[in-house]
């Protein structure tokens, strides 16, 4: 594949490659930004273009033109890619199903529909949904005028108890595994029906377009690739995790070629042990926090039981991190994520190399 500001596409898809079988080439992958960067607030539009926020995150148009000035003129070094993902908010799974999103700047929130037992009933997969017509207007049109500029992903979907609780409230679903375990499982058949089908969908469109697999995460795969997660989990025991998530999860992965699990913060860590387990997840995203839970350097043990269990690791580091990041861990399985002005980031390259 070949595009403008990225002439050394398939050197490093190599790396990529390597790195999800846990190997290293010349030297560990490096993306030049941190989790999320794409979506801060610094250059907000005017929304008076617009009747409603809504509508501008809906404006297709808007949206993939706002990408290609963005990329315009810019050289994406290391394992940075131009990556445009149709996105209407992390919740959109949920509002395939008939769930109503709530827009801000930068994100959306999900008002939650499972008030009483009988909703359930109204939860229900529709192709005419307003956030699925939405999602597959934003995909074509970035189709359309990527060739030759940039990569086209799918967008971000959340299933099983992430869905539920989208659905539920998180609160209400903590007290309802204890107390309604049936209702909570005829709501994850519910998620589960789609998932796969709407996964194989999008695989397929980008695909047959010549597209790679990639999504928010900006990490391409000439596969299958998934990011599973469930940040729910974190406030749930491990007996609950292997009943009402683990099975979905073992579902997913082994659907997939490659896998990279989003694990959200420490309240995560107690499931550590068995999402490790699984063979078929490649990688783990940790994603220390802020606060007290920074900086990078005091989850160096996280990083390293993960290194010795033959995962990948991707880390978000500043770059007054970087030297004693290296000083403190080995190269194997790492991708780290770190943000450099352009004409910092060959020297950055370079340091990486001598590791």
């Amino acid at each position: 594949m070949e595009l403008q500001g990225k002439p050394d596409f398939d050197e490093a898809m190599q790396r990529i490659e390597a790195w999800f079988n846990h190997e290293t080439t010349d030297r560990p992958p490096v993306r030049f930004s941190l989790h999320n960067a794409e979506f801060s607030s610094e250059h907000a539009p005017d929304n008076r273009r617009w009747p409603s926020l809504k509508a501008r995150w809906f404006d297709a148009e808007y949206q993939v033109d706002s990408f290609l000035e963005s990329i315009e003129g810019r050289r994406f070094y290391g394992e940075t890619f131009p990556v445009f993902s149709p996105n209407l908010g992390p919740n959109v799974y949920a509002a395939f199903h008939g769930a109503e999103l709530d827009y801000a700047e930068v994100t959306s929130w999900v008002e939650h529909c499972v008030h009483d037992w009988d909703d359930i009933k109204r939860l229900k997969f529709d192709r005419d949904n307003e956030y699925y017509r939405g999602i597959e207007e934003l995909t074509r049109l970035a189709l359309d005028k990527c060739p030759g500029k940039f990569l086209v992903g799918y967008t971000d979907l959340h299933g099983s108890l992430d869905c539920v609780a989208d659905w539920r409230g998180q609160q209400d679903l903590c007290l309802d595994l204890s107390d309604a375990p049936e209702k909570v499982h005829e709501m994850l058949e519910i998620a589960r029906q789609n998932f796969l089908p709407l996964f194989d969908h999008y695989d397929e469109v980008l695909k047959a377009h010549g597209q790679l697999s990639v999504t928010w995460m900006n990490i391409p795969s000439r596969g299958k690739m998934h990011i599973p997660s469930c940040d729910f989990t974190s406030m749930v025991s491990s007996r609950a995790f292997c009943e009402f998530y683990l099975p979905f999860l073992l579902e997913e992965v082994r659907h997939m070629t490659h896998n990279i699990f989003h694990l959200d913060g420490k309240g995560l860590l107690r499931h550590i042990d068995k999402i490790l387990a699984i063979p078929e997840i490649n990688a783990i995203q940790w994603v220390q926090g802020v606060g007290d839970d920074l900086p990078i350097l005091q989850w160096i043990p996280v990083i390293k039981k993960i290194q010795a269990a033959g995962k990948g690791v991707l880390v978000d580091l500043q770059l007054d991190e970087l030297e004693p990041f290296i000083a403190e861990t080995e190269p194997d399985g790492l991708f780290i994520c770190v943000p450099a002005e352009e004409k910092d980031q060959p020297d950055i390259i370079k340091r990486l190399e001598r590791w």
